[in-house]
């Protein structure tokens, strides 16, 4: 063979159709959340590697059960091929084709206060969760503001919500900033 014309192993004979090879190594981190992150590979092909490489791997690509995800430190073997984005894993197990640990960290659910309230999932007469308005057993309640819940005014004339909305969103103002637009045009 002439010299610089060696492949790597990664490459098979006929071209460059990756075929997959075959790793092992630790899991250098992963992101629960987002469902990759990256093997240190210290042994391919059963030879040891130094300094190890990373290769990526995607949960979609661990092989065990329920939620999909490794530990940080976790030893794993895995099968790879080379990307246009570099090493990737193919297949990955715990070692000896084990199902992965997986991490014990799952990903962090919304807060309550980020959690949207269900509309029209509450009584629109008393405000109460377990039932809805036409089967409310009290009276009809007074009106009250659907934005501070005050009964002593309506949304439309909210002074809390005014006060809290920016410049832009009042529409008298829109409307005179596009006629000024359009006037210059």
């Amino acid at each position: 063979m002439a010299e610089g014309s060696l492949r790597t192993s990664v490459e098979s004979e006929e071209g460059t159709d990756p075929l997959p090879m075959y790793g092992a190594g630790h899991c250098k981190w992963f992101n629960v959340r987002m469902g990759f992150g990256f093997i240190s590979m210290t042994s391919r092909g059963g030879n040891p590697i130094d300094p190890p490489m990373d290769v990526f791997v995607h949960q979609s690509k661990l092989h065990m059960e329920g939620f999909r995800s490794l530990k940080e430190g976790e030893a794993v073997e895995f099968t790879f091929k080379k990307s246009s984005k570099g090493l990737e894993c193919v297949r990955v197990t715990g070692p000896g084709g084990v199902h992965c640990v997986g991490s014990e960290k799952r990903p962090k659910g919304k807060s309550m206060q980020q959690k949207r309230k269900p509309k029209g999932d509450r009584c629109y007469n008393c405000g109460g969760l377990d039932h809805h308005a036409k089967e409310c057993c009290l009276p009809p309640q007074p009106k009250k503001c659907h934005y501070c819940q005050s009964a002593t005014h309506m949304v439309a004339h909210c002074p809390h919500k005014a006060s809290s909305q920016p410049y832009f969103t009042h529409s008298h103002l829109v409307l005179e900033w596009w006629k000024e637009i359009r006037d210059d045009v």
